[in-house]
């Protein structure tokens, strides 16, 4: 079989399948999608069925009766809201807040401040400190090597010696509580440096108060020897009550001027903070 006899054989096998597919695709064509002749006639004839336009036309209607408001409704009269039921805007809730909030917060600053300087009836610093006995005060004092640390007070107790009481009562003269203490042999002197407030220790081996924050130096009665301090310890008034030694922590009276050295009292040893003088 050469090549020519198998061209034409294959054109007749593609020629009938053609054939065969175009018969198919029309016959499904007839069953599935085009009416036959005599069922559109038949339709045309028949006058019960409703056509397209009619049934819109029906629905519309039915859609417009539905929605019709019948017109004996009464509208009912309009009445105003209660505020209380409505509530508040929220404006309003901000500003309430914000006022609540600072007049609490006024109230309890205040109240600090109150209770910071109310003096109240078990004492506390601020108000009169029993500091004990006379005797033991003095005993304690020379027991710890020269000075005494009341807690209560936050204050220093030294003796003051009465050989100085004449140059005392020249310099302390205004201050006359406080001279009394020196005249009963104490002195008691507020804790912190009049320079920037520190806590002052004492230094054993020089028997001075010496501040360790800027080195400020006072003698062991307050009196300033040395360094930034713009005048000598603070002290409070000391009044014996039965023999009590009583401090009165409500008013601070201001050290002696620079320069004041009612004792005579010079380094004993040894300084702890700097030298004397230094600045």
């Amino acid at each position: 079989m050469n090549t020519t006899t198998i061209l034409i054989i294959a054109a007749a096998v593609l020629v009938v399948l053609a054939a065969v597919v175009v018969l198919t695709a029309a016959r499904r064509k007839d069953a599935t999608g085009v009416l036959s002749r005599e069922t559109r006639s038949r339709d045309a004839d028949a006058t019960d069925v409703v056509k397209g336009r009619d049934y819109e036309r029906e629905a519309v209607a039915t859609r417009s009766t539905a929605l019709a408001v019948p017109q004996s409704v009464a509208v009912a009269p309009f009445s105003p809201p209660d505020p209380e039921v409505i509530g508040v805007s929220r404006r309003q809730f901000f500003n309430r807040a914000t006022v609540t909030l600072f007049s609490a917060s006024l109230g309890g600053f205040g109240a600090a401040v109150i209770g910071f300087l109310w003096k109240g009836a078990e004492g506390g610093f601020g108000s009169k400190i029993n500091a004990g006995k006379l005797d033991d005060i003095v005993a304690g004092i020379r027991s710890n090597k020269g000075f005494l640390y009341v807690p209560e007070a936050r204050a220093w107790v030294t003796e003051y010696p009465k050989e100085s009481l004449s140059k005392a009562e020249a310099i302390y003269a205004g201050q006359a509580p406080v001279f009394a203490g020196m005249s009963a042999g104490i002195v008691a002197l507020y804790q912190k440096c009049p320079h920037l407030g520190c806590r002052v220790p004492t230094c054993a081996t020089s028997q001075w108060f010496e501040c360790p924050c800027h080195g400020s130096q006072f003698n062991r009665v307050g009196e300033k020897k040395g360094g930034p301090a713009p005048r000598g310890m603070d002290r409070f008034a000391v009044s014996i009550n039965n023999g009590n030694v009583v401090i009165d922590t409500g008013a601070v009276f201001g050290g002696p001027a620079i320069g004041v050295n009612t004792t005579g009292q010079e380094a004993e040893g040894p300084h702890c903070v700097g030298a004397v003088g230094a600045h």
